[in-house]
């Protein structure tokens, strides 16, 4: 095999060095990276056209933000940093208590909320810039983060099953795809497992007749992704309703606790997976602004809050291609996208036990990511303050996540304000972090390997 060949400036390791090979494009060629960019594209595509269909919000709009806002983000993180921005399930209620049934006029309300949760990632990026990671990351530590993005990956996996109980034969191919060509394929087929799972599944659904195609030959080819009417700039020529538009952005706002500690846990994963410190270098100042700003957009816009999206870090996890510019292959790929509805259409008839398969081998490696996490940075669970951090965090989001309501709900004077199971557990957790005694002076080398050591793949 080439010798590995790390990117982001970071020394050359040989084989003797790393157990397992790290791909670039110096070791791929442009062709193979095609190839992986429409497995990115793949691996976000099930979930991130699902909240728009949740939601009644637009497919075409959502894939021509999601593509933007990545490029976006890889712009401001200096492109570095191998992320890709999806929609984010995190708003979801938001969405669902301004607009229940998705009505096409209450949904730009929802959306003006989404945008003003957006600001509060540019003021956290700014707390960031202005007094240093190490102090604001004393707050992030890795027991708090870590038990998040292990509740991420537990919360995210019963809707996983739920897509697989549509045919759990579908489901099993794409997970039996998926463990061979990761555990036993050759070459190529080795590191391409997802889009292996997807391609195997799909064709075996349409064999069994599970694939409805009627959608397809209905849509156009090509076709604007935005309609102006359900943008937020849409409700100023209306006339906006100001105090739905109050009660939208004090109901959603508070959303935006979860969804930034979701991308300091995201950031921190895709560090651990591709050996790289990002929270140092750029910086989750950048990639906090950068996801913020993309957010603001797709919103203004009438798509969904955008997120650092942790399929595709179970894409990086899997197939060990860290390089950046796969990921804004896949945003390419997604924009061009979004001006066809037919192409649109064929993706989106993709069966949900499809997604299903693919998701619980994602799902569960974001879990597995956090563990690991918590035990590379040598986390000291014989601390009591740190079992109880970790415990009230997974208690709580994955507790409130599965309740009957599935949220806590504040009243307001006349609303009232949704909190979910995850922002509950991570707002708790940084608030026990930073009252128990033994609070740790926290720094951010800790996060990724210096030129000394390294974390293993």
């Amino acid at each position: 095999m080439a010798k590995d060949v790390l990117i982001n400036d970071v020394p050359t390791m040989g084989a003797q060095d790393a157990p397992e090979a790290v791909y670039d494009a110096t070791t791929l060629g442009i062709p193979k990276m095609v190839v992986f960019g429409f497995q990115h594209m793949f691996a976000m595509f099930g979930a991130t056209i699902l909240v728009p269909i949740l939601t009644g919000l637009s497919v075409s709009a959502t894939l021509l933000m999601a593509g933007l806002g990545t490029l976006l983000f890889h712009f401001i993180s200096k492109r570095k940093v191998p992320a890709f921005l999806g929609s984010s399930f995190a708003f979801l209620a938001g969405y669902f208590a301004i607009a229940p049934n998705g009505e096409p006029e209450l949904l730009p309300y929802a959306c003006l909320g989404v945008a003003f949760a957006g600001l509060l990632y540019l003021l956290l990026s700014l707390l960031f810039k202005v007094f240093g990671a190490n102090r604001v990351m004393r707050f992030f530590p890795p027991v708090v983060t870590g038990p998040i993005v292990i509740a991420i990956g537990l919360i995210l996996a019963p809707s996983a099953i739920n897509n697989c109980s549509a045919n759990w034969l579908v489901a099993i191919i794409a997970i039996g795809t998926i463990i061979v060509c990761n555990i036993w394929g050759k070459g190529m087929i080795k590191i391409i497992p997802i889009l292996m799972g997807v391609i195997v599944s799909y064709f075996a659904a349409v064999l069994l007749g599970e694939v409805d195609f009627s959608g397809v030959a209905e849509a156009a080819w090509i076709g604007l992704p935005v309609i102006w009417d359900n943008t937020v700039f849409g409700l100023v020529g209306s006339g906006m309703d100001s105090g739905l538009a109050l009660t939208a952005i004090i109901t959603i706002m508070p959303i935006a606790l979860a969804s930034m500690i979701e991308h300091i846990g995201d950031i921190s994963a895709i560090s651990s997976t591709t050996n790289r410190n990002f929270i140092a270098e750029p910086g989750l100042h950048r990639t906090l602004l950068g996801d913020g700003l993309a957010t603001i957009m797709a919103s203004l816009f009438g798509a969904p809050a955008n997120t650092t999206y942790g399929e595709n870090t179970g894409v990086l996890a899997l197939t060990k291609v860290f390089d950046p510019r796969v990921v804004r292959l896949a945003a390419c790929f997604a924009i061009v996208f979004s001006f066809c509805p037919k192409v649109s259409a064929l993706i989106g008839s993709m069966p949900s036990a499809v997604v299903g398969g693919v998701s619980i081998i994602l799902y569960g490696m974001i879990a597995g990511v956090g563990i690991r996490n918590l035990i590379e940075i040598h986390v000291d669970f014989e601390k009591g303050r740190n079992v109880i951090i970790a415990a009230v965090i997974l208690g709580m989001a994955i507790g409130i996540a599965y309740s009957a309501a599935g949220a806590i709900v504040i009243p307001v004077g006349e609303t009232a304000v949704s909190l979910t199971g995850l922002a509950v557990g991570s707002l708790i957790g940084i608030l026990l972090n930073a009252f128990l005694p033994g609070m740790e002076d926290y720094r951010v080398e800790k996060t990724a390997p210096n030129s000394a050591e390294g974390w293993p793949l």
